[in-house]
């Protein structure tokens, strides 16, 4: 029986003279998803038209310049007759004389749905809005049509036809209509078309259509003319939702605030006894995370959406232990925390709003045990859940819109906000210095082409290396993957861009390239072409405290009080401290660079209690490097940037203390150091002279020596014996034969005992500082003490009566 809605489309038409369907006969296949048209119609002038699927006709709008990707651009679309579906396979001329006369291609084809809050496609149309998404082979993402006031003497029904800020926009109208576009039915020109030019159409609206796509980006709704549907399996996968990156969380009621985790995001299918997991690109990694998928077995059917990580011994999630339990070097527990829910069993319910699916997901976790967990969500102020999350060193928490479907791609509904930024790079290769490993070449791929964007240059263990190589020397290539690089460049070994490394990193410099980056682990589960820089919508930091950059280090409460004002100085803030590092700091880094070292932490200022710290703790900034020592089960903190000594002071660091080894070889002794502690009742005066003998006796050695202040009442003097090739017991033993016989000869003004009672009236000579592990406190560090003094080179001609020990001090530029 003819469809009525389709009487004034077969009034205007002369279906004697025109190859255009009449509408009925013609056997439309059923869809599993609703379908869309658009023509590319040069009637009696060039337009589009746009055809939705509804109730079993096309519901149609003339649109003059075309559908925009460009969301600033509002095109005017002119509703018209409805059409009859098989017009959707319609491509040809007709006849110039009759109704629509002129070429018609077809332009673009799909599949669409609306989105919630207008299923009731009538009843939105009838109100004047219809939001819906499109997937076709031109036109993706989400748009809206918006009814307009008829302007005055206006025969026609004006609408405007606007795209969503979405993954699918694109500013400039990029990848629209243009003069060069074909068919995708039939790969002709509309010249070709109009010359009845032979090209074979693909059928399209009488043939089954289901679309992967569209089955990954939007919600599944059965056809509304579709009767006794079978309820569709559950999909092996379905593309993720993705956040776009913010610096500050949205506010108002209807946002949900969750931590961001970091680890693998993994969707969990279960179909039965059939458990799998798969990565956000579609990836089978079920078999890595099996105690996951043994804990799922109680779980009900459905697809899930969540996040593997591990979990500390202080309960926060870390990267670099999950890829150790994931390489066997771990035995942490895994957890598998769930976030969202798409499929409740084999209905799909991707249409809901979030708050409705994360309630059918708490009702089904209420009784998981194991790895399996709910991520709960807060609808307090999303900044101050941010400053939480950013105190207890977490990556930073995702919002998400309470009232939005599951839309895949990335999107505004799903936003993140990160305590630390982080970023995916591809490795173009690695650089050397003779032939030691330094750094990894990193690079971004802008439309199309991979662009350098900086080294990687710490984040480097001993293990992490030994891991790298193998795979980095089986990709190597003469070749530069970079377009204009040249393809030699002294210590580079290129490599093929197949390898995606995330990295922790402290900023971006004027020129776009990472600002000291932090290798952090290589991602299996991301692909190179995708790798671009995620740089946040609004530049402004989030507001933890009052934060001040400095080099690209950013400074939490930068007034806080270090060393306490005092009658004739001022008061020396973690800021003063940060700029002094920056102002010693390529001359402090030549004592320090490439050597463990040891720091003193006062957070509470000189006054409150102090911290000796060596080895690496959680929150600490990837600029402080871990470095491995053999034999020792922890790693060791390491300096080697400017950088670092200003991550330093945001830890409160008031002191560096390095090794004496040579700079990355922890088992050579570089530099001897006799450090001459004075008793309270002996005079500088006779310091100075004891520095002065020092320097003598190991001239008389032919060893040079050098001197400097402690910060207190000392003097250390330093002698370099790199080239005598000394391990740590000769060094050590070397020492201390040289001060013994200081002591042997002037027992009444030296002793090598550290007794303090034995030390009346005279000076100990410190030659402990000369074993593996001893340090001693570096030349320019402040120390820990009233009037903020530092430890100061000197030249041998300073060292001379008259001289103030403490004289050197921090001053504050203000």
């Amino acid at each position: 029986m003819p469809n009525p809605r389709l009487d004034t489309y077969r009034q205007m038409r002369d279906f004697t003279r025109t190859e255009e369907p009449f509408g009925i006969g013609a056997e439309i296949a059923a869809s599993d998803h609703l379908r869309f048209v658009i023509h590319k119609h040069d009637a009696s002038r060039l337009h589009f038209d746009l055809r939705l699927e509804w109730n079993g006709t096309f519901l149609s709008w003339a649109v003059p310049k075309g559908p925009s990707l460009d969301p600033a651009d509002k095109r005017l679309a002119m509703a018209v007759e409805d059409h009859p579906l098989d017009y959707g396979d319609f491509e040809g001329p007709i006849p110039k004389d009759l109704y629509g006369g002129g070429t018609v291609m077809i332009w673009d084809r799909g599949l669409w749905i609306p989105e919630h809050g207008f299923e009731d496609v009538d009843k939105n149309l009838q109100k004047g809005e219809l939001k819906f998404v499109m997937e076709g082979h031109r036109m993706h993402g989400s748009w809206v049509l918006v009814r307009l006031k008829p302007k005055a003497g206006e025969k026609g029904k004006p609408w405007m036809l606007i795209k969503h800020k979405d993954s699918a926009a694109k500013t400039g109208n990029k990848g629209g209509p243009s003069d060069r576009d074909k068919s995708i039915a039939s790969i002709r020109t509309m010249k070709q078309i109009a010359a009845n030019a032979s090209g074979e159409i693909a059928p399209y609206m009488t043939l089954p259509r289901r679309s992967a796509k569209l089955e990954k980006s939007v919600p599944t709704l059965p056809r509304p003319n579709a009767k006794n549907s079978q309820p569709p399996d559950i999909p092996d996968f379905i593309e993720p939702q993705l956040a776009a990156n913010i610096s500050t969380p949205p506010a108002g009621n209807m946002w949900a605030h969750e931590i961001k985790f970091d680890g693998y995001r993994l969707q969990l299918r279960i179909d039965g006894e059939q458990k799998t997991l798969r990565t956000r690109k579609g990836l089978d990694w079920t078999k890595r995370f099996p105690s996951i998928v043994a804990d799922a077995k109680g779980l009900q059917d459905g697809l899930y959406d969540g996040e593997a990580v591990a979990l500390d011994d202080e309960g926060k999630p870390s990267f670099a232990l999950l890829q150790a339990v994931m390489g066997g070097e771990s035995d942490a527990p895994l957890i598998y925390y769930a976030f969202d829910l798409l499929h409740d069993g084999q209905q799909d319910i991707r249409s809901l709003p979030l708050a409705d699916r994360k309630a059918k997901l708490e009702k089904r976790l209420a009784k998981a045990k194991g790895a399996i967990r709910y991520v709960e969500h807060f609808q307090t102020t999303g900044n101050a859940l941010l400053q939480s999350a950013c105190r207890l060193d977490l990556e930073g928490i995702i919002s998400k819109h309470l009232n939005s479907p599951y839309r895949s791609g990335r999107s505004d509904d799903w936003v993140k906000s990160k305590c630390r930024q982080g970023q995916e790079v591809v490795i173009a290769g690695w650089a050397t210095t003779g032939k030691n490993f330094r750094s990894l070449i990193a690079g971004v791929y802008r439309e199309g082409r991979l662009e350098h964007v900086g080294r990687i240059g710490t984040g480097f263990s001993r293990k992490t290396v030994e891991q790298l190589m193998p795979e980095l020397k089986a990709i190597e290539t003469a070749k530069s993957p970079f377009p204009d690089s040249p393809k030699s460049i002294a210590g580079v070994h290129w490599v093929k861009p197949v390898l995606v490394a995330e990295i922790a990193f402290e900023g971006f410099t004027g020129s776009g390239s990472i600002r000291q980056a932090s290798f952090k682990a290589l991602r299996e589960d991301k692909a190179p072409k995708e790798v671009a820089l995620d740089n946040p919508q609004d530049t402004s930091k989030p507001s933890i405290g009052a934060e001040a950059p400095l080099r690209g280090v950013r400074l939490s409460s930068p007034d806080k009080v270090l060393w306490p004002a005092t009658k004739d100085r001022l008061a020396i803030t973690k800021r003063d401290l940060a700029e002094y590092y920056e102002r010693v700091g390529e001359k402090m880094l030549e004592h320090i660079r490439g050597r463990p070292c040891s720091i003193i932490r006062m957070p509470d200022g000189i006054e409150g209690k102090s911290f000796f710290q060596r080895h690496p703790v959680k929150g600490q900034s990837p600029l402080i490097e871990a470095v491995e020592i053999k034999g020792d089960p922890k790693p060791y903190i390491r300096i080697d940037t400017v950088e670092g000594l200003i991550a330093a002071a945001q830890f409160a660091a008031v002191e560096i203390h390095p090794w004496n080894c040579v700079p990355y070889q922890h088992d050579k002794a570089e530099r001897l150091i006799f450090d001459l502690d004075p008793a309270p009742d002996v005079g500088f005066e006779e310091v100075i002279l004891a520095a002065k003998e020092v320097r003598a006796r190991l001239k008389e050695l032919g060893l040079e020596s050098h001197c400097k202040t402690t910060g207190g009442k000392g003097l250390h003097v330093t002698t370099y014996v790199e080239h005598l090739d000394m391990d740590w017991t000769e060094a050590k033993g070397f020492a201390r034969e040289f001060a013994r016989v200081m002591a042997v000869n002037a027992p009444d003004r030296y002793l090598i005992s550290m007794s303090k009672e034995a030390r009346k009236g005279r000076i100990f000579i410190d030659y402990l500082r000369n074993d593996r592990k001893a340090t001693a406190v570096a030349p320019y560090s402040p120390r820990g003490r009233p009037g903020a003094p530092v430890s100061m080179p000197l030249s041998w001609s300073q060292v001379r009566n008259g001289l103030d020990p403490c004289r050197y001090r921090i001053e504050p530029i203000r």
